[in-house]
Protein backbone atom coordinates (compact mmCIF):
# COMPACT_ATOMS: atom_id res chain seq x y z
CA UNK A 1 0.00 0.00 0.00
CA UNK A 2 1.71 3.42 -0.82
CA UNK A 3 1.35 6.36 1.15
CA UNK A 4 -0.18 8.85 0.46
CA UNK A 5 2.15 11.70 2.03
CA UNK A 6 4.65 10.57 -0.35
CA UNK A 7 2.25 11.47 -2.89
CA UNK A 8 1.94 14.80 -1.89
CA UNK A 9 5.43 15.48 -0.91
CA UNK A 10 6.20 14.66 -4.48
CA UNK A 11 3.98 16.92 -5.98
CA UNK A 12 4.73 19.51 -3.99
CA UNK A 13 8.55 19.48 -4.84
CA UNK A 14 7.79 18.83 -8.47
CA UNK A 15 5.51 21.97 -8.57
CA UNK A 16 8.56 23.75 -6.77
CA UNK A 17 11.02 22.34 -9.25
CA UNK A 18 9.49 22.78 -12.37
CA UNK A 19 8.07 26.52 -11.92
CA UNK A 20 12.24 27.52 -10.37
CA UNK A 21 13.16 25.46 -13.40
CA UNK A 22 10.89 26.99 -15.95
CA UNK A 23 11.48 30.79 -14.22
CA UNK A 24 15.59 30.07 -14.37
CA UNK A 25 15.35 29.25 -18.18
CA UNK A 26 12.67 32.24 -19.20
CA UNK A 27 13.57 34.96 -17.06
CA UNK A 28 17.14 34.20 -15.36
CA UNK A 29 18.09 37.58 -15.16
CA UNK A 30 14.78 39.03 -13.38
CA UNK A 31 15.05 36.09 -10.62
CA UNK A 32 18.57 36.62 -10.68
CA UNK A 33 17.59 40.08 -9.69
CA UNK A 34 15.30 39.43 -7.44
CA UNK A 35 17.15 37.06 -5.50
CA UNK A 36 20.47 38.60 -5.20
CA UNK A 37 19.26 42.35 -5.26
CA UNK A 38 19.64 44.22 -8.94
CA UNK A 39 23.36 45.86 -7.70
CA UNK A 40 24.68 41.65 -7.48
CA UNK A 41 22.39 40.41 -10.38
CA UNK A 42 24.56 43.12 -12.69
CA UNK A 43 27.59 41.82 -11.60
CA UNK A 44 26.77 38.18 -12.09
CA UNK A 45 25.82 38.96 -15.84
CA UNK A 46 29.15 38.69 -16.48
CA UNK A 47 31.00 42.34 -17.95
CA UNK A 48 31.65 41.16 -21.82
CA UNK A 49 28.68 40.10 -23.96
CA UNK A 50 30.68 36.49 -24.26
CA UNK A 51 30.45 36.13 -20.73
CA UNK A 52 26.56 37.22 -20.55
CA UNK A 53 26.08 34.62 -23.23
CA UNK A 54 27.92 31.91 -20.95
CA UNK A 55 26.28 32.91 -17.86
CA UNK A 56 22.65 33.12 -19.51
CA UNK A 57 23.29 29.59 -21.35
CA UNK A 58 24.59 28.30 -17.93
CA UNK A 59 20.84 29.75 -16.24
CA UNK A 60 19.05 28.39 -18.89
CA UNK A 61 20.58 24.62 -18.56
CA UNK A 62 20.61 24.78 -14.75
CA UNK A 63 16.71 25.73 -15.26
CA UNK A 64 16.29 22.47 -18.10
CA UNK A 65 18.21 20.51 -15.25
CA UNK A 66 15.70 21.61 -12.11
CA UNK A 67 12.87 21.50 -14.77
CA UNK A 68 13.63 17.34 -15.59
CA UNK A 69 13.83 16.65 -11.88
CA UNK A 70 10.39 18.35 -11.43
CA UNK A 71 8.70 15.72 -14.07
CA UNK A 72 11.18 13.06 -13.15
CA UNK A 73 9.58 13.72 -9.38
CA UNK A 74 5.96 13.94 -10.80
CA UNK A 75 6.25 11.02 -12.61
CA UNK A 76 7.86 9.42 -8.96
CA UNK A 77 5.27 10.25 -7.37
CA UNK A 78 2.88 7.53 -8.72
CA UNK A 79 5.00 4.94 -7.35
CA UNK A 80 3.38 2.28 -5.44
CA UNK A 81 6.18 0.94 -3.55
CA UNK A 82 6.79 1.47 0.05
CA UNK A 83 10.28 0.28 0.00
CA UNK A 84 10.92 2.62 -3.32
CA UNK A 85 9.46 5.33 -1.57
CA UNK A 86 11.63 4.83 1.98
CA UNK A 87 14.80 4.22 -0.49
CA UNK A 88 13.99 7.67 -2.03
CA UNK A 89 13.25 9.56 0.48
CA UNK A 90 16.62 8.98 2.29
CA UNK A 91 18.17 9.72 -0.80
CA UNK A 92 16.32 13.18 -0.87
CA UNK A 93 17.16 13.95 2.70
CA UNK A 94 20.94 13.45 1.41
CA UNK A 95 20.64 15.48 -0.97
CA UNK A 96 19.27 18.25 0.27
CA UNK A 97 21.25 17.76 3.31
CA UNK A 98 24.62 17.74 0.56
CA UNK A 99 23.65 20.72 -0.55
CA UNK A 100 23.01 22.79 2.37
CA UNK A 101 26.75 22.08 3.23
CA UNK A 102 27.81 22.99 -0.06
CA UNK A 103 26.16 26.16 0.11
CA UNK A 104 28.00 26.43 3.53
CA UNK A 105 30.89 25.27 2.64
CA UNK A 106 31.66 27.18 -1.23
CA UNK A 107 28.98 30.05 -1.32
CA UNK A 108 29.75 31.51 2.15
CA UNK A 109 33.41 32.23 0.11
CA UNK A 110 31.61 34.40 -2.72
CA UNK A 111 31.74 37.49 -2.09
CA UNK A 112 28.82 38.64 -3.97
CA UNK A 113 26.93 35.63 -2.85
CA UNK A 114 27.65 35.66 1.17
CA UNK A 115 24.58 37.02 2.34
CA UNK A 116 22.19 34.71 0.11
CA UNK A 117 23.62 31.52 1.39
CA UNK A 118 22.15 31.19 5.06
CA UNK A 119 18.57 31.93 3.41
CA UNK A 120 19.57 29.23 0.66
CA UNK A 121 21.08 26.71 3.01
CA UNK A 122 17.49 27.16 5.46
CA UNK A 123 15.49 26.03 2.30
CA UNK A 124 17.41 23.15 2.02
CA UNK A 125 17.11 21.89 4.97
CA UNK A 126 13.54 22.72 4.79
CA UNK A 127 12.98 20.34 1.91
CA UNK A 128 15.14 17.67 3.59
CA UNK A 129 12.72 17.94 6.73
CA UNK A 130 10.05 17.22 4.58
CA UNK A 131 11.20 14.02 3.55
CA UNK A 132 11.98 13.24 7.16
CA UNK A 133 8.18 14.02 8.61
CA UNK A 134 7.74 11.70 5.64
CA UNK A 135 9.66 8.96 6.72
CA UNK A 136 8.57 9.27 10.72
CA UNK A 137 5.01 9.15 9.38
CA UNK A 138 5.54 5.74 7.80
CA UNK A 139 7.15 4.27 10.02
CA UNK A 140 4.84 5.23 12.84
CA UNK A 141 2.24 3.76 9.76
CA UNK A 142 3.92 0.75 9.49
CA UNK A 143 4.28 0.17 13.33
CA UNK A 144 0.94 1.04 14.25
Amino acid sequence: MASPGFFLICLLHSAIALTCGSLMIFFSEEISEFSHGSETAKKLQGSTPHDQLLVRTSDSFSGLLLFTIGFMLFMVAFAKDREFQSFFAKGCIAVHISMAVWRFGFLRKVEDLARDWPRQAIGDLALAVSWVFFLVYSWREKYD
